[in-house]
């Protein structure tokens, strides 16, 4: 990846994390490395843990971020999260993902939250 895509894919995942904090998600962590992949922001909203898979993109160009999550993207996803709930031992958990569309320096980015995807 270069580092302008990790620039802005920092960019949006921080987009994210303000986001659903206004939103009232309490914020655990951020890129937590499990042998299935990375998760991008895990948050918690009551008694549910979401891991959050965050995609950004500067404009819908080459289409809209979240189109970016493939089957095998989501079979990573949903065995990352399993591994991690496995781990803390979680009950309650779901996968959601945020698409952020915009530019750092450019106007306010288009946030779209899709909950419980998997």
């Amino acid at each position: 990846m270069s580092k302008h895509n990790q620039k802005i894919g920092g960019w949006g995942e921080e987009i994210a994390a303000v986001y659903l904090q206004e939103k009232g998600y309490q914020l655990v962590d951020r890129n937590v490395r499990t042998p299935y992949g990375e998760i991008d922001l895990i948050v918690r909203r009551d008694e549910i843990t979401v891991f959050v898979e965050v995609k950004t993109r500067t404009s819908a160009r080459y289409g809209y971020p979240e189109e970016s999550i493939n089957a095998r993207k989501q079979e990573h996803m949903f065995a990352a999260a399993e591994y991690y709930s496995q781990e803390k031992a979680l009950e309650h958990w779901q996968i959601d993902a945020v698409s952020v569309e915009g530019k750092p320096s450019g106007v306010k980015p288009k946030i779209t939250h899709f909950e419980d995807v998997l």
